[in-house]
């Protein structure tokens, strides 16, 4: 059996390291069983932490889901090879995740994503057990959740603000996800240095971004970015807080030895 000490996680940054370091007590455990495990839903900084920590590992498999498709937070599927076929193929039958529609008249009351949360954790369960929340205007929200708590809502996630509201199960394919708006663009630039296209991507000045990155505004993978030199590559996603975030897309260089950049912004 796998022992996880605390220099597995000594570089996970201070915030994720607990929950780094549990993910790791669970892979442990999956490893010694012949059944499928899952985690908490995780962040997506912790989920990328995680599966740094578990790539390279033999004993077991792990498979992010959280109910869709590019979910943002996410359950961490764990088990031995052997058990683990039919949700690498199919995540959604693992059970781990199931879909709640919330409705109610939102007209006279808007609700916006941190009034379904509040509801949601003052009917007594903590933020592990949820996932997403897709706010559908004046009629309610999706709400993705533990799969072992869909009658526990259903029965106890009756008000939204001042809104009554009713909570059924659905299936997962009933999700109404709208794909995310983006913007795709390019930059001439002579290096791949993080303060250089980031700047490029979030169309502000170079000094700026590197004073949002000592700041500890910046995350490179959903991970906070240490230097404002540090080289970026093809599939980077930048996010900047309270910006969005950016995505490097292509890279080609040009006759001058500049680098032609294609960014995808999620606005």
């Amino acid at each position: 059996r796998a022992k996880h000490s605390g220099a597995d996680v000594g570089w996970v940054s201070a915030e994720n390291r607990e929950e780094v370091s549990r993910v790791l007590e669970i892979a442990a455990r999956a490893a010694d069983r012949w059944d499928v495990t899952a985690t908490p839903f995780v962040s997506p900084a912790v989920a990328a932490d995680a599966l740094a920590c578990l790539n390279g590992r033999a004993d077991v498999v792990v498979v992010p889901w959280g109910g869709y498709a590019n979910a943002e937070r996410v359950r961490l599927l764990l088990g031995r090879e052997e058990v683990m076929a039919g949700v690498r193929q199919d995540p959604g039958t693992s059970g781990a995740v199931v879909a709640l529609q919330v409705k109610g008249n939102f007209m006279f009351d808007p609700a916006k994503h941190p009034d379904f949360l509040g509801a949601i954790l003052g009917t007594g369960v903590v933020r592990g057990k949820v996932g997403d929340i897709v706010v559908q205007g004046e009629s309610g929200a999706q709400i993705l959740v533990d799969g072992e708590l869909s009658e526990h809502f259903e029965t106890t996630l009756t008000q939204v603000r001042t809104v009554p509201v009713t909570t059924t199960s659905i299936a997962l394919d009933q999700l109404q996800i709208r794909p995310p708006k983006v913007e795709d663009f390019n930059s001439f630039e002579a290096s791949m240095r993080l303060d250089a296209l980031a700047s490029a991507g979030f169309r502000m000045s170079r000094s700026k971004m590197a004073d949002m990155v000592k700041a500890g505004d910046v995350r490179v993978n959903w991970r906070p970015a240490e230097r404002a030199s540090a080289e970026l590559k093809v599939g980077d996603v930048v996010a900047v807080s309270g910006k969005g975030r950016v995505e490097i897309v292509d890279v080609a260089m040009t006759k001058k030895d500049r680098f032609n950049v294609t960014f995808r912004r999620y606005v």
